[in-house]
């Protein structure tokens, strides 16, 4: 349990207001997790059948099987074999860590022109509901947009409100990495926005800071990942009050990060409820990750940054304006998410989020708040701009980028 208060009282407040919380949530929101599942057809189909298919002789490799098990199995194949895989199975070899990175891309563009064709097909279809037409149409044009140009799709799913990422820069010959770790909401629908919403959703999130990333270091090889790939809580819900969707989204962040190319530095931008979710992968994840930085969190699952057992760098950031302010820092019951990282005593390194807007507005064009992330992508640290003026951020921190 977290808290900056051990007085019985205060204590026994918190419980009651976090019970509190869970009734507005539930009247107001519901059980999310219910509400919107969703059968997994596509993928389920093409996994199925990739365990019972072989190349060459040899039986396909389990899809959980370790990254580097599974990049050693596409190292052994042709050009050819590879690619016919990809062509035969994308929703497999798309989704699949330790396949190359091309090979994915390729992938995925072949599974998004399938449920761009079986999108368009259910747009025609008269059973629909006007709401389930309506819907039918936002996937459909969210399809194309992610065909549009040469766009590089990393993960790409379907599913029930699916699941994707895109790269943004050459990962394999990136020598910094960025991955950017949305939070409530986040789905393929939201993947992206137009108009002053834009750097608000994960795709227009990573473009900003790969951006920002090359205006603080032209000469750096930078790579920056919107990472969309995990069911995330729909709404201000259960599901946003407790850490399971967090847990499960950690295995798949882990996973991410362990199967990335060459040997990259790799920061962590986690906003909002992906702050919790950065918060419960931050012990398992590879030393190769230098930074986890966090912006609107509504807390880490962590009493501390020492508790979060892990060798990166912590930094936090709060814009004045965000709301995530009066959300109760406290844990109670697997209720919350425990202390607030903007709290001096949680030990992280405090940054400037100067000109951020809101809770939504950290990685605009032109706010400290992302320079100062840009800065932490690219190993400026000597660039970071402190939320106070003692320079506490800099604090054992020496030359442009440490090891």
């Amino acid at each position: 349990m977290t808290s900056f208060d051990s007085s019985p009282t205060i204590t026994a407040w918190r419980a009651l207001l976090a019970i509190a919380v869970v009734f507005v949530m539930l009247a107001t929101t519901g059980w999310t997790a219910v509400r919107h599942q969703h059968a997994a057809a596509p993928r389920e189909t093409a996994l199925a059948s990739w365990a019972k298919d072989r190349i060459a002789g040899h039986t396909l490799p389990d899809v959980s099987a370790p990254a580097n098990r599974l990049a050693h199995f596409f190292a052994k194949l042709t050009a050819g074999q590879q690619v016919a895989l990809a062509d035969k199975y994308p929703l497999v070899v798309g989704n699949l860590n330790g396949a190359p990175v091309a090979l994915r891309y390729r992938a995925n563009r072949h599974a998004l022109e399938q449920a761009e064709s079986a999108e368009e097909q259910r747009t025609q279809d008269t059973r629909l509901s006007p709401d389930g037409r309506h819907q039918a149409l936002l996937r459909l044009g969210r399809f194309r947009s992610l065909l549009a140009g040469d766009r590089q799709i990393l993960t790409f799913d379907p599913s029930g409100r699916g699941r994707a990422a895109e790269v943004f820069g050459d990962l394999d010959r990136a020598e910094r990495v960025s991955v950017v770790v949305p939070g409530v909401d986040t789905n393929l629908l939201t993947l992206e926005r137009t108009g002053t919403k834009k750097n608000a959703a994960p795709v227009g999130m990573a473009q900003s800071l790969y951006g920002a990333e090359r205006s603080a270091r032209p000469g750096s090889r930078t790579a920056v990942i919107a990472w969309a790939d995990y069911t995330a809580p729909a709404g201000i819900g259960m599901d946003a009050a407790l850490g399971g969707l967090a847990t499960q989204g950690a295995l798949r962040l882990n996973a991410l990060v362990q199967a990335l190319p060459g040997a990259s530095d790799v920061s962590l931008f986690c906003h909002s409820y992906g702050s919790v979710l950065c918060g419960v992968a931050a012990h398992e994840l590879p030393s190769r990750v230098s930074d986890i930085v966090v912006a609107g969190s509504p807390g880490m699952r962590a009493d501390s940054a020492e508790g979060l057992h892990t060798r990166a760098r912590v930094w936090a950031m709060r814009d004045g304006d965000d709301w995530i302010e009066d959300v109760p820092n406290m844990a109670v019951g697997g209720l919350g998410h425990g202390a607030d990282p903007v709290d001096p005593s949680f030990g992280a390194r405090i940054v400037s989020a100067n000109g951020a807007i809101g809770h939504s507005g950290y990685f605009e064009p032109g706010t400290e708040s992302l320079s100062n992330f840009a800065a932490i992508g690219v190993g400026a640290y000597d660039s970071v701009s402190c939320a106070s003026a003692d320079d506490a951020c800099h604090r054992e921190i020496s030359g442009e980028s440490e090891a």
